[in-house]
């Protein structure tokens, strides 16, 4: 009796994240350094913790609303509003979820229909076309690559045009995973004012808002709130990805639906974490400032070592990515590039191929770790580049 055959059919078209599948594949080689998950190297901060420990000596051990605790999601509320500009009524426009993934599938499993098409910049985090293609839709990729991975308004309208009302949502996720690309508020602006000329969620990832480098993080729900399905946490800002918190923002309308699918994914988050996210959104409102500069210092380094070894890179401006085009003269398979850089030299890195097909030939190096450590991977790399130079026949 074979039952994997009366599985959902829809389960056959998805897998593992090739993210996770090529991490595990290399994590025995020895002396291994992975620059390949996207996860700070930093502890949450000591009041943070010391919050959670207080909600464990308080009993706070039983199930909160589905909606969150009323403290943090007030919290949230405030939070938004302090740093972006963004209004939610705490009471009615925001849900605390098991981190953004949860957020993500929540919301889109809300919106899908079969049939339905959801557009996407491509490269793009391949987190969200498994939970689309679950939902019987189609995931149709804006290709960016020609324009150093920013998305445009004449790129959206194109696809519009081509797609028409099969449409129903727009994802955006900036800065960006993988290529750590972000907006500025023209470049906001603009996208918004196309995008509030169709009948269209737009579903705007933006867990990496704090970590923007140049200038001030822009949320798209200052533009178009009515339309926006607002997604943020606190796993990159405060070094808490097991602590599994966040947040879906949107109208109250919007709201009411998506929270019918929350509940039967998750009933709630944790009510341990949500105390000490209580914490960190109020006393701990810019605990990500020193780590960014941190982010900055290791950017820079990576940045000026990849280009000098002749990779093509896009200069990042946020999150805590470098997403490089692997040279002409290499092995352009990114998969099998990655993977002798591994058996040759001991570094993990990650194909690009895993961003999709319109990332075949670049590689995303994750600096979320200390520069000692990036210092001996680029020695590395470079060792390995050296070593293959004129061998390769791919180009």
């Amino acid at each position: 009796m074979d039952l994997t055959k009366r599985f959902n059919k829809q389960v056959d078209k998805i897998a593992v994240s090739l993210i996770r599948q090529f991490d595990e594949q290399v994590t025995n080689i020895d002396g291994i350094i992975k620059l390949t998950l996207g996860e700070p190297d930093f502890n949450t901060p000591e009041h943070v913790k010391t919050a959670a420990h207080e909600a464990i000596d308080q009993n706070f051990s039983h199930y909160s609303g589905m909606s969150g605790l009323a403290d943090v999601r007030e919290a949230a509320t405030f939070f938004m509003k302090e740093k972006y500009g963004v209004n939610y009524q705490p009471t009615s426009e925001v849900l605390v979820t098991v981190g953004a993934t949860e957020a993500i599938s929540a919301s889109l499993l809300s919106i899908l229909e079969p049939g339905d098409k959801v557009l996407m910049p491509a490269p793009i985090y391949p987190g969200y076309e498994p939970v689309i293609t679950l939902a019987q839709a189609e995931p149709v990729y804006i290709d960016t690559t020609s324009n150093h991975f920013v998305l445009t308004p004449e790129m959206i309208e194109a696809a519009m045009v081509e797609h028409g009302e099969q449409v129903k949502a727009i994802i955006l996720n900036y800065p960006s995973n993988p290529t750590g690309v972000t907006y500025n508020r023209e470049e906001v602006k603009a996208i918004a004012t196309v995008l509030k000329n169709y009948p269209i969620f737009v579903i705007s990832d933006e867990i990496y808002s704090e970590l923007t480098y140049e200038d001030q993080h822009v949320s798209i729900a200052e533009f178009i709130p009515e339309q926006t399905i607002l997604i943020n946490g606190l796993s990159k800002s405060h070094a808490m990805t097991g602590w599994r918190i966040g947040f879906i923002f949107g109208p109250e309308n919007l709201i009411a639906e998506i929270i019918k699918v929350h509940q039967y994914l998750v009933t709630a988050a944790s009510t341990i974490s949500q105390k000490a996210a209580v914490r960190a959104l109020v006393e701990g409102m810019n605990d990500a400032a020193a780590m960014k500069e941190e982010y900055r210092e290791r950017r820079d380094f990576v940045y000026e070592q990849m280009t000098s070894l002749g990779f093509e890179v896009a200069r990042p401006n946020g999150a805590f990515y470098i997403f490089a085009k692997i040279p002409t003269g290499y092995e352009q398979d990114s998969m099998k590039f990655c993977v002798d850089l591994a058996q040759q030299q001991a570094i993990a890195i990650i194909p690009g191929v895993a961003f999709g097909q319109e990332a075949e030939g670049y590689v995303r190096i994750s600096y979320a770790a200390d520069l000692a450590t990036l210092k001996e991977a680029m020695k590395r790399i470079g060792q390995y580049i050296e070593m293959k130079k004129g061998r390769d026949k791919s180009v």
